[in-house]
């Protein structure tokens, strides 16, 4: 039993680039320091006395400058390389961490958000786009799957410290997120050798309507499909634990642990889940699973009693649904590619979660304020059900939306 566990995890991660490896290796490095973002909402709430519709704008401004970052790091990706960008994203960022740190009013705060979210996000297209560079057609969705397991064990240290560091001083947050950016940057340049970017020559038909994102209607429809599930899935970093903390009364420490809860269950169970299903359904069959999986949890957060036990469980069905959707939307989106278009399609992905980031927080802290969070819950509920039906009628109608 144990032999064929071991030789398990091993044909799962079988086979990757020494690049992918040294790229996760970076990437583990700069998500063990993410606690800033998750704590946000109730640092602006607790500790600032901000309400809970000027924390919802904060948190918004961070996905409008992902935006913005998202858009003109796939240009400089494009322009300049996707190492160059990653480079300067890191250390950008982890000094505007720091500064962050130091901003106490509210407009301020606002202004300082959006300049890091901006520099931060930038490093998104450049890091998709590294990927596939790195990886084979063969291994490419669990090479996705091992950035994610990087990011995911990163985050469960990150928001197990940062719950910690959260209890006892918010700046220490600021200062560790912003350290461990500038050491991601510094292992990068140690690591991993740069690549010449050499720009790909277009042909008349690579510069047809077909080869621009914006002009595929498939791939537009599962944008938007996505920006309406990531808005209902980032409520788990943005009003789940204000409503743990004040309904639940969950202390920051148990709510670090259900971040590192999340974290760890992605890290051990993702890249085996991938390795053995990957291929055998349509990307879509387990992209529209994973939302009713994580609609299904919000449903239980109504209707399961107030218990820290509770609060594990619903954390973990998240997690699983996390798991069945996320990395095949990755391939989903690299599938409908070439290698001259690869920039724009990234770029517009990063984009769709970028979007996402300013709805769930604007929206959402509006409906727990004025409607209460099992309101929120409830409505989260039925639109994933909504979007779950929406990727699955995109899958039957690829062939006539083409």
């Amino acid at each position: 039993m144990l032999a064929t566990a071991v030789q398990t995890y091993r044909d799962a991660y079988k086979g990757l680039s020494r690049s992918t490896w040294c790229l996760s290796l970076v990437m583990l490095i700069n998500r063990s320091g993410t606690m800033v973002v998750p704590f946000m909402t109730i640092y602006a709430t607790q500790k600032l006395h901000f309400t809970l519709t000027q924390a919802g704008i904060i948190m918004g401004l961070f996905g409008l400058g992902a935006i913005a970052g998202a858009f003109i790091g796939g240009k400089l990706t494009d322009k300049l390389g996707f190492y160059p960008v990653q480079i300067t994203a890191l250390f950008s960022g982890g000094l505007l961490f720091m500064v962050i740190g130091f901003l106490t009013t509210f407009l301020s705060l606002c202004i300082g958000v959006f300049i890091l979210s901006f520099c931060n996000e930038s490093f998104r297209p450049a890091n998709s786009t590294a990927i596939v560079f790195y990886s084979s057609p063969e291994n490419r969705t669990r090479s996705y799957s091992l950035n994610r397991f990087a990011i995911n064990l990163g985050w469960s240290v990150g928001g197990a410290l940062g719950g910690f560091l959260a209890g006892h001083n918010y700046h220490l947050l600021f200062w560790v997120d912003g350290c461990t950016n500038i050491f991601a940057a510094l292992l990068m340049l140690k690591i991993l050798p740069r690549v010449d970017y050499k720009k790909h020559e277009t042909s008349h038909e690579q510069q047809s309507a077909t080869s621009s994102p914006y002009r595929d209607k498939i791939y537009i429809t599962f944008i938007i499909l996505t920006i309406v599930f990531a808005t209902c899935f980032l409520q788990l970093f943005g009003m789940q634990p204000v409503y743990l903390k004040s309904e639940w009364k969950i202390t920051e420490q148990q709510i670090g642990l259900l971040m590192a809860e999340n974290g760890l269950i992605i890290a051990f169970i993702e890249m085996i889940l991938v390795h053995k299903i990957e291929g055998k359904r349509h990307n879509l069959f387990y992209i529209t699973s994973g939302i009713l999986c994580i609609g299904l949890a919000y449903v239980l957060l109504n209707v399961l009693p107030s218990l820290f036990i509770v609060a594990v469980f619903t954390t973990a069905l998240i997690t699983l649904g996390e798991i069945q959707c996320l990395p095949f939307m990755n391939s989903y989106w690299i599938g409908r590619t070439q290698a001259y278009n690869r920039g724009s399609y990234a770029a517009l992905y990063t984009i769709a979660w970028s979007s996402a980031q300013i709805a769930a927080p604007a929206l959402g802290s509006q409906v727990a304020q004025y409607a209460g969070f099992h309101t929120l819950w409830w409505v989260i509920s039925i639109i994933c059900g909504a979007v779950a039906l929406g990727m699955f009628l995109l899958k039957r109608f690829e062939g006539k939306m083409a």
